[in-house]
């Protein structure tokens, strides 16, 4: 665990943080974890949307012009 943390530019020893408090800096912690493993699907979930929109337009026919 950490010693001291830094929030909006002050530094807190995390022993001397309310139990509350605590409490609320680890949720944050769960929910920047979260949301950076969301980042990193939606990454992997558009390049693979690319990769299908290229091997789909690899295999339809030639536009005709008219």
């Amino acid at each position: 665990m950490m010693d001291t943390i830094k929030i909006d530019d002050k530094e807190y020893k995390f022993g001397d943080l309310s139990e509350e408090a605590r409490a609320q800096l680890l949720s944050l912690q769960a929910t920047d974890a979260k949301i950076a493993e969301l980042q990193r699907d939606m990454a992997i979930a558009q390049t693979a949307r690319m990769a299908y929109a290229r091997a789909l337009n690899e295999l339809l026919p030639a536009a005709k012009n008219h």
